[in-house]
């Protein structure tokens, strides 16, 4: 609606932009004034919520070089100029330049209000296709990386969309192979930091004599061997993303710098007592209980609180089966064109022994074994140990093939038949039919 947006007011005669602040303000609209061109411009971006009214004649910058500054920032944002008498031709000027409309000294309060509600309904229009089309891009990129039409994945892309265009720190939480990376990834180029730097750190690959300098930089001196300075990770994910994977490795003295520059937004480097701002989003991942980590003095419980406001959880492959062939067919189609090779056909059975298979290594084992297909040495594959003959292969077993592996799996997991059935939702005893069918066992 156009009165969620609002009006700035760019007029340095204190009584004309009173006299037209209350004028919007009477009729519901919201309006603000800024004495000077450079004032109003640090209030504005790609995507303000509102319009511009601005006089011609200004201090400093006046309105013809703010509007073409304006446009270059924003094409479709609509200026209203304010003129004097004597600059007609000038307004004139600036229609075909792109000015929304002008308005000529003295106006009645009423024209004002109807231009400015002309220009609102036009640009709450524009900032609604903006955000259908960014929803859209977004679910193209989500759906074209996030793979799979389990509930599991379904849940995890509409959450990454809902966490995406929001300031949140988040913890992703997922057995290792599980793609936690990938969705880090997603969240920025989801995101509007998608112009900033992605700084990936693997907190378990860096040494702990490095940690410091590495993460929070150093001055030059700051210690033997330091000979200049270095920014460190979290100032060159200003303005982006810092992710860190394994965070649960990262040691405990880091782990209290960290929080401290996730509550101020500013840090020291190494050998400096500086305060540098930093705007960065963190987005850590763990494939480890960090609450039960930090019953055991491994981790921080206030950095864990403090990043698990926001949590992505993934779901293991074991756990959406159903996504296996397609994954499958993704990664082949991905493994034919970085080694170029065609797509190998594939064998009866193959479905069923993906299916099955209990993917210790999930999404990161499905690939590399779509990597041993297309090179054709699948055979040495965990998943191909048991060779399904040459006869086809019926849809029936291959439905038998998953149910089989999905209740041997629930089964090891919840340990006894009446937890097993109330979390597959079936009754006691058709399960217990099930389990004597395919001889699992209680």
């Amino acid at each position: 609606m156009a009165d969620e947006l609002k009006i700035l007011i760019i007029e340095d005669d204190p009584d004309v932009a009173l006299g037209c602040v209350q004028a919007l303000q009477l009729e519901g609209l919201a309006a603000e004034r800024a004495a000077s061109a450079e004032q109003g411009r640090r209030r504005l971006g790609p995507d303000f919520a509102g319009i511009v009214v601005s006089d011609i004649r200004l201090p400093g910058q006046d309105g013809m070089d703010l509007l073409r500054e304006l446009h270059a920032l924003d094409p479709e944002l609509p200026v209203v100029l304010i003129t004097g008498h004597g600059d007609v031709s000038m307004a004139v000027q600036a229609m075909k330049d792109g000015a929304y409309d002008f308005l000529q000294k003295p106006f009645a309060p009423e024209q004002l209000v109807d231009t400015a509600r002309r220009a609102l309904e036009k640009r709450r229009l524009v900032l609604e296709v903006r955000a259908l089309r960014r929803r859209l891009e977004q679910r193209d990129l989500l759906e074209a990386r996030l793979i799979g039409n389990s509930p599991g994945m379904v849940g995890v892309r509409a959450l990454i969309g809902n966490l995406a265009g929001s300031a949140a720190d988040v913890l992703i939480h997922g057995e290792t192979g599980t793609g936690k990376e990938l969705v880090a990834r997603c969240l920025h180029d989801a995101s509007p930091r998608r112009k900033g730097n992605f700084v990936a750190i693997n907190c378990g690959g860096l040494p702990e004599t490095l940690f410091d300098s590495e993460i929070f930089g150093h001055e030059a001196g700051a210690y033997t061997g330091a000979g200049k300075r270095r920014i460190g990770k979290i100032e060159h994910a200003n303005g982006g993303t810092l992710f860190l994977d394994e965070i649960e490795t990262m040691p405990v003295p880091m782990q209290i710098k960290l929080l401290r520059v996730l509550q101020e937004r500013t840090l020291e480097r190494l050998g400096s007592n500086t305060p540098i701002a930093v705007d960065c989003r963190i987005i850590a991942a763990t494939k480890e209980d960090l609450l039960a980590l930090a019953g055991q003095g491994r981790f921080r419980a206030d950095l864990y609180y403090r990043l698990s406001v926001a949590t992505v959880p993934l779901p293991p492959l074991r756990e959406r089966r159903e996504d296996i062939p397609l994954l499958f067919e993704h990664f082949l189609l991905q493994a034919a064109a970085r080694h170029d090779r065609p797509v190998p056909p594939a064998p009866p059975g193959r479905i069923q022994q993906l299916v099955g298979h209990p993917w210790p290594g999930n999404v990161r084992e499905l690939r590399n074994v779509a990597d041993r297909c297309v090179l054709g040495i699948e055979a040495g594959s965990p998943p191909f140990g048991q060779p399904a003959g040459d006869r086809p292969c019926p849809l029936a077993e291959t439905v038998e093939a998953f149910e089989r592996a999905l209740i041997a799996d629930a089964l090891r997991r919840h340990g006894s038949l009446a937890r097993t059935a109330e979390a597959l939702a079936i009754a006691k005893t058709t399960l217990h039919d099930k389990v004597r069918k395919y001889g699992l066992g209680e």
